[in-house]
């Protein structure tokens, strides 16, 4: 069995915001974090941040991601993107935010599918013709 508690490489004292999301997984890529931080998706500390931002360990981050805001406490900052269980090491989630994740996913469960509305399913080709020759005669009436 692998020992969890091993030192993660790449562990260093400050840390840029955006290739801190990136090394703990929040972001496939560093670009595609720094545009989040842009669009003012992310709080560092509760004040709005800057890609080129430098963390410490302690700090408080707050990751919008559509309806759902994730808090997070900065632990530690690893220059190096490993595997999940390593990424996972270097922040913990408050309980707050567990609780309002848990809370959203109570509800998106609860709500009804959009899907089941559709009844018929999709047009066939006839049916696609066929409106598109209502659309053709409806123009020309109007004339």
């Amino acid at each position: 069995m692998k020992d969890e508690k091993r030192t993660l490489p790449g562990l260093t004292e400050r840390l840029r915001l955006d290739k801190w999301l990136w090394a703990a997984r929040f972001y496939k890529t560093r670009s595609l974090a720094a545009d989040d931080i842009d669009k003012g998706r992310i709080q560092v500390n509760e004040l709005v941040a800057k890609p080129s931002r430098e963390l410490k360990a302690g700090d408080r981050v707050d990751i919008r991601n559509g309806a759902l805001t994730r808090t997070v406490i900065v632990l530690a900052l690893s220059t190096v993107r490993g595997p999940a269980p390593q990424a996972q090491q270097l922040y913990e989630e408050t309980p707050e935010s567990i609780q309002r994740r848990a809370n959203f996913q109570a509800q998106r469960q609860l709500a009804s599918e959009p899907a089941d509305a559709i009844e018929q399913g999709r047009p066939t080709k006839r049916d696609r013709r066929q409106l598109a020759d209502w659309q053709r005669w409806s123009a020309s009436v109007d004339e």
